[in-house]
């Protein structure tokens, strides 16, 4: 498969990475040499200097072979010529990152007569993650599968937790009455991720990804040692399009939320839009502003500003004036793997979570949903079963299956299954699978 990459910033970066573990027939094109530098020295891929907006380049690098063309540099309308331009020069699919989110509403034009497949936006995307984060308020992860059928569910282990110092093998044994799959460990000081084995212990401070079907959610708190938290009181700093969302966001669930922005026009514009909000004009980094505006009665904190140290800082604050839940935008990917060291719930790059919608549009295989966890450099798949796909060859034992990946559970007829060794995976089933990069294509391979 042959893919364009318009764009060498933190979203085609990370595209670029995911794609160079498959051997793809990869291009990234940008006008900085220096980001271009960094791709060849850590990827596999091909590089262009130059705008990506060139028929001449574009024609060079071979764009009526191409696949898919992937257009994410930072500018909207950039994006939007590059797509228009590589469709009409033989790009199969176009890709491209907006920041109006009006477009993915628009019931009115349609973009796929002017070049445009599929865009997707950002910020709209982060708003959709930060509602879902505070619906499942004690964990600082979470993804849902077919409506909530299956949840991957991430929390950090703090003293309380009666896993500490247990296998997985001894936590299956105490707590065999509910159903969970522990699919991946994030541990402080170790920079791979951890596929956990029977033998392998908890510690204090993992960051733990379970695997868990609808009706074992409530009994996975105990587990933990966290408690369900009720958040009715929400708020919010920084009036952006993430803010701005994400409050409307809450307010049709029936939160309670308050928004805080520094600039007094954009307060007001936002005062006439969000009528169930109560805006507030100030400085949210003035902690006497936050005391005023009732922090400690609040639930849940969540810093979108366009400045990630602000962001980190006031959820810092947020934490300890006692609110329960704090979110945080940052973006400087290198924030993301901190979360569980200084205090903060969770810390969200929009980018990243772009990145991961882009990505399952280049997936090989009948994927029908793809998630990235906040700390770890991963996948989580849902595959469905094709008819003589490998995988229904043979029970999972003895499938081959590769160490860098492993079975979150099956929905089979509408019905959550958790798979065992010895479970046979059946052609319509419906298969959620963790995943390190580095074994994509072998499991990629399997469901073919």
């Amino acid at each position: 498969m042959k893919i364009i990459i318009a764009g060498a910033g933190d979203v085609g970066f990370h595209l670029a990475k995911l794609l160079s573990y498959e051997s793809q027939d990869t291009y990234v094109i940008d006008f900085d040499g220096e980001k271009l530098n960094y791709i060849n020295s850590h990827l596999d891929v091909i590089t262009k200097k130059g705008d990506a907006t060139s028929i001449k380049l574009l024609k060079e690098i071979g764009i009526e072979s191409t696949d898919i063309l992937l257009a994410v540099t930072e500018s909207q309308n950039t994006n939007f010529t590059i797509s228009v331009i590589g469709k009409s020069l033989g790009a199969k699919k176009t890709i491209a990152r907006i920041d109006n989110p009006e477009f993915l509403k628009n019931n009115h034009i349609d973009f796929k007569k002017f070049g445009l497949d599929y865009m997707i936006s950002p910020e709209e995307l982060a708003a959709d993650e930060i509602k879902m984060l505070l619906n499942q308020s004690s964990f600082n992860d979470t993804v849902t599968f077919e409506n909530g059928l299956f949840n991957v569910m991430g929390t950090t282990l703090d003293f309380k937790s009666p896993l500490l110092n247990t296998t997985v093998k001894e936590a299956r044994a105490t707590f065999s009455s509910v159903e969970f799959i522990i699919i991946a460990i994030k541990r402080e000081g170790v920079s791979q991720t951890i596929i956990p084995r029977g033998d392998t212990e908890f510690k204090l401070n993992d960051q733990v990804y379970f695997s868990v079907p609808h009706y074992s959610v409530d009994k996975l708190y105990p587990i933990v040692g966290k408690e369900h938290l009720t958040i009715k009181n929400v708020m919010i700093l920084g009036g952006s399009s993430i803010g701005s969302k994400t409050a409307r966001n809450l307010c049709k669930e029936n939160f309670k939320v308050t928004l805080i922005e520094k600039q007094r026009e954009k307060s007001l514009l936002l005062a006439e839009e969000l009528n169930e909000t109560l805006l507030i004009n100030g400085d949210g980094r003035d902690i006497e502003l936050l005391e005023e505006e009732n922090i400690r009665e609040m639930d849940a904190f969540v810093a979108v500003t366009g400045d990630s140290e602000t962001n980190i800082m006031s959820c810092l604050v947020a934490k300890s004036k006692g609110v329960k839940k704090t979110i945080a935008l940052v973006e400087n990917m290198d924030y993301i793997n901190i979360s569980q060291t200084i205090g903060i719930n969770t810390l969200i790059n929009k980018k990243l979570i772009a990145a991961s919608s882009i990505f399952k549009h280049i997936r090989k295989g009948e994927i029908l949903a793809l998630a990235n966890l906040h700390n770890i450099d991963a996948e989580v798949f849902e595959f469905e079963v094709l008819p003589g796909a490998k995988v229904t060859k043979a029970i999972i034992s003895e499938l081959n299956f590769p160490r860098d990946a492993v079975f979150g559970g099956i929905i089979r007829n509408g019905k959550a299954l958790i798979s065992d060794g010895d479970f046979q995976v059946m052609s319509g089933d419906k298969v959620i699978v963790f995943c390190l990069p580095e074994a994509i294509h072998i499991v990629e391979d399997l469901f073919r």
